[in-house]
């Protein structure tokens, strides 16, 4: 059995995943924004071994969901799905941050950062982030002109240059990246072509399988390793950007 943390899991992938992990016998927590939604999770899915509650757009809720993990000891997988997807105006957070980028990519450096290292970290992406401009310069969108897509697709990037940095740097923690496919979930839409039920299954997989034990640094659609954006793989990129995630948060990288 193992222990499993899911972010921005109340409901959609993350809660699917949660399912699968639970009946197979897994102690999972769930991850909920507000109570209202963590009552939510609990009733969707009683066998959950708990739930943390915070907001993580912000600085504040992502310490206090990494406190309130931390609490009950270190887990053996944590899955980073939380995440936002097409936001139509640049939506600033209480730190100043755009909130794509707050919850899509500093909250999973943060948790990441803060949470005792544990044996597997999965970080959910998408095929989009193939579209994503590795630039540096405006991650906030302070001086560009804002566009929702290129803003989701930028998010989801980086979340990628994470997974691959974290593998180098930490190499005896397992850390890939997975795109679910675009699934009708609230978040993905009624008219997402993909297939739900396949939605959940990789980052499953990579948290518990003994298949994938030893599987570090991979980019992964349906099981299956894809072709990330080669950005991705630079290795000075990934270093600026994990300097930019702690400039930003205050919060470093413990040494492996």
């Amino acid at each position: 059995m193992s222990r499993v943390l899911i972010t921005g899991s109340s409901d959609g992938l993350g809660l699917l995943a949660g399912r699968l992990l639970a009946e197979s016998g897994h102690d999972v927590t769930l991850h909920a924004r507000n109570e209202r939604r963590a009552e939510d999770a609990r009733r969707a899915l009683p066998a959950a071994a708990g739930v943390v509650v915070g907001d993580v757009s912000t600085l504040a809720g992502m310490r206090a969901v990494a406190e309130q993990a931390s609490a009950g000891g270190r887990f053996d997988a944590v899955i980073h799905n939380v995440g936002v997807y097409l936001e139509q105006t640049r939506v600033g957070t209480e730190d100043g941050l755009a909130r794509v980028f707050a919850v899509n990519v500093l909250a999973p450096y943060v948790l990441t950062a803060a949470l005792p290292a544990p044996d597997r970290l999965v970080y959910l992406t998408s095929g989009l982030h193939r579209g994503g401009d590795p630039g540096l310069d405006d991650l906030q969108w302070e001086r560009r002109r804002w566009a929702a897509g290129q803003a989701y697709a930028d998010s989801k990037l980086w979340v990628v240059a994470l997974a691959f940095a974290m593998a180098r740097r930490w190499p005896s923690v397992c850390s890939n990246a997975v795109d679910p496919g675009w699934v009708p979930t609230r978040m993905g839409g009624p008219n997402a072509p993909g297939d739900l039920a396949k939605g959940p299954v990789t980052q499953v997989w990579l948290a518990v399988d003994d298949a994938t034990a030893g599987q570090t640094g991979g980019y992964f659609y349906h099981q299956r390793p894809q072709e990330p954006h080669p950005a991705t793989l630079d290795v000075d990129l990934q270093e600026r950007f994990l300097a930019e995630c702690e400039k930003l948060s205050g919060v470093s990288l413990p040494a492996a």
